[in-house]
This record gives structure tokens, sequence and C-alpha cells, in this order.
């Protein structure tokens, strides 16, 4: 190696770079295996009710990069089909990596990295029942990594408290974004919070995460209101 060489700036923010890149360049001038500029990585965080189509809109995302010739993974923890996927209500479905308390999402990018296999963006699926260190690293990947992130997930639960989870997101996010798909609470205004329902009453005390859908069979059911209806726990006329 001359001295030249030793002394040129190399960017190490992506493992994997394409062809035409040449290191010497330095990081600013640099572009990665799929073509953007390195360093324009970031965090978003995108939020709504129940039934506003973040999971939906998870899949789409996924699915319009990978269009366009990016890699990326595709995480969730607790989906309602209890399962390593990303479900929606309209029936799509995409395989995922399920993220438990010792998943490190730095660990499994730069694991896929080491295995050959570029990574540009994770999809992160029910952010909000992730813990505060999984929101510490997507920032990481972002920083130290030039990883997008895209989180999709509720901010706040069935006490109509922020999820731990998605307030780090609002602290941290490069943006934030409220899905626009309009829920509705029966009484024809607009769904703001979930509320839980149990033997058909609205219930404000319990452990913050239970699984339940909003089917009215299930035993464990919620329910989007307006605020109004919420606070009143008015569920509305039933058949």
């Amino acid at each position: 190696m001359t001295d030249d060489a030793a002394a040129a700036p190399i960017c190490l923010a992506r493992p994997l770079p394409g062809p035409d890149d040449d290191p010497r360049r330095g990081c600013a001038a640099t572009r990665g295996a799929d073509g953007r500029p390195l360093h324009a990585a970031a965090l978003r965080f995108f939020w709504g009710p129940m039934d506003c189509g973040k999971s939906t809109m998870a899949l789409q995302m996924n699915h319009n990069h990978a269009r366009q010739g990016r890699r990326g993974l595709v995480t969730t923890r607790i989906d309602r089909s209890l399962g390593p996927q990303v479900t929606t209500r309209i029936g799509l479905a995409h395989a995922a990596i399920e993220v438990t308390d010792g998943l490190d999402l730095r660990d499994l990018v730069r694991g896929a990295w080491a295995d050959g296999v570029r990574v540009d963006y994770l999809i992160c699926d029910e952010a909000s029942f992730y813990n505060l260190e999984h929101i510490e690293q997507m920032a990481d990947l972002v920083d130290n990594d030039d990883v997008d992130v895209y989180a999709f997930g509720l901010a706040t639960d069935f006490r109509s408290c922020l999820f731990p989870a998605a307030r780090r997101l609002f602290e941290l996010a490069d943006s934030v974004a409220r899905i626009q798909v309009e829920v509705l609470c029966w009484c024809g205004r607009e769904g703001l919070l979930n509320a839980r329902v149990i033997g058909g009453r609205v219930v404000r005390e319990g452990e913050q995460v239970v699984i339940g859908d909003t089917v009215d069979t299930a035993d464990v059911r919620y329910q989007v209101l307006c605020r109004r209806h919420y606070r009143a726990g008015e569920l509305g006329p039933r058949d």
C-alpha cells in the first residue's frame, strides 16, 4: 500500500459499496450500493390508531423500495397473527423477523452484511411494542451505518398514554407523520384513541400490552373511539 493510499479517507458506513464507488474520494462523495448518497439515511415514524393501515403502509413501503433495487429487512413484534410475519386486516402478509427483548437490531443488520447480504433499510412494524433499547439501536443504524429505518406503530395505549417506544420515536425521529387513512368512531367523529373492551365494557387498568383484535367475538377486543366517547366509555349501540 502506498503512503497516499494509506492516508486517504475510507468510508465504512456501508460495508458493501457499489462497483463504481471509490473509497479514496472520501465519505462525502461516496454512494452506497443502492445508488443513494451515503449519510442521507433517516429515521421516520408513521403512527396512527388501530385500523388506520399502518401495517399495510409498511408492506407498501417495503414493496416500493424493493422495486427500485434497494434491499431491506422487515421486522415486527407481537403481530396479530402471533407469528413472525406482518399481517394486515385487508389480507396482506409478509414474512418478518420477530423482535425479541434480546435482539439487537444493529447486530441483525451487521450480521447480514457479514453474510454478504446487503441491507439498505429496515421496515419496523408494531414499533410501539419494541423496547427503548431497540429505538436507540434504530438511531444508531441511521447515524453510524447509513441504514434507513421506517417505523410504524401506535402512539397511545388503551389508557390514552404514550407507549414508551413511541415517545422515544417522537423524540428521536427525523420525521414523524400521522397516517392519513381516517378511522371513525361509531358516532361518525374521527377516531383517535384505542379502547380496550372486555365483557362489553371499556377497561382502564391492566397490562399495557394485551393481545386482542377489533372483532366483536374476541375475548379482549379493541375499539377506536373519539375522545368524547373514549372518556365516557360509550361503545355505541349494539345489534
